[in-house]
């Protein structure tokens, strides 16, 4: 993959299964337990929290997915809108798949 960036160390606190077995045993809230992380980051826009260019592809990417919601909705309004003997046609909205929109937590772990 290269060399990293910079390399960070994350602290963060865990439960174990003991921890867990132990306060309910108890009848007390368990303990977590503290960890100790390094974790090497190799994209420039991870690093540098000022840089811009991530907020810029997201807002591309939320762009995009509106358009995409916008004409999947628009295919699910004719769909029910085309009548059949007068009456609308409900059923046919459910042959229409939504793609849940994903776009900026692509932008920050996939860009």
């Amino acid at each position: 993959m290269g060399v990293p960036w910079r390399v960070v160390t994350v602290f963060d606190l865990r439960y174990s299964a003991a921890s867990l077995r132990k306060g309910r045993r108890t009848g007390r809230r368990p303990e977590p337990t503290p960890i100790r992380r390094t974790v090497a980051v190799y994209m420039w826009a991870r690093v540098n929290s000022r840089d811009r260019w991530v907020s810029r592809w997201a807002a591309g990417e939320e762009r995009q997915a509106r358009q995409r919601l916008r004409l999947t909705l628009g295919t699910i309004r004719q769909r029910v809108n085309a009548t059949a003997a007068g009456r609308l046609a409900l059923e046919a909205a459910d042959d229409v798949d939504v793609v849940p929109a994903r776009h900026r937590r692509n932008g920050l772990w996939l860009g």
